[in-house]
């Protein structure tokens, strides 16, 4: 399996003052995609993920929360209401944290999906939806 390097972008307006989200719902790929204020809190959250064979989840220091989803990265075997009240909680903690988005990780899930204009970030790097092509983060 090709393996390639973590790609890296900038993100503006999810609020963030600490801590970090991940998830493996990310359109088209699902490779895991993540939004944080700094490397541990980013690293401890995508670690959580592949224990968990998937899911979405936050983390604050040592305080991470997780909803599995290890089928395929994108689906559980939990039931509706159990769903409905880790996401919930996942969404409040992310709130802690300063995150002002209504819907994160439905929000990051379409910033890795490249034939929406303008800036996607794939596994294969930054995007651009208008040109059509890839791009620098530095030009």
């Amino acid at each position: 399996m090709l393996q390639l390097p973590p790609q890296v972008a900038y993100i503006k307006g999810f609020g963030l003052h600490k801590g970090a989200l991940a998830s493996t719902i990310a359109h088209d790929s699902h490779n895991i995609i993540a939004v944080g204020c700094d490397d541990k809190d980013i690293v401890n959250v995508i670690n959580k993920l592949i224990s968990e064979k998937g899911g979405i989840a936050v983390s604050n220091g040592n305080d991470i929360k997780c909803l599995p989803l290890p089928i395929a990265g994108l689906m559980t075997t939990l039931k509706a209401e159990e769903v409905a009240n880790s996401h919930l909680e996942l969404k409040q903690m992310a709130k802690e944290l300063g995150c002002v988005i209504n819907a994160p990780y439905m929000t990051m899930a379409f910033m890795a999906l490249p034939v929406i204009p303008d800036l996607k970030l794939t596994d294969m790097g930054l995007f651009d939806g208008i040109a059509f092509g890839f791009t620098s983060l530095w030009e």
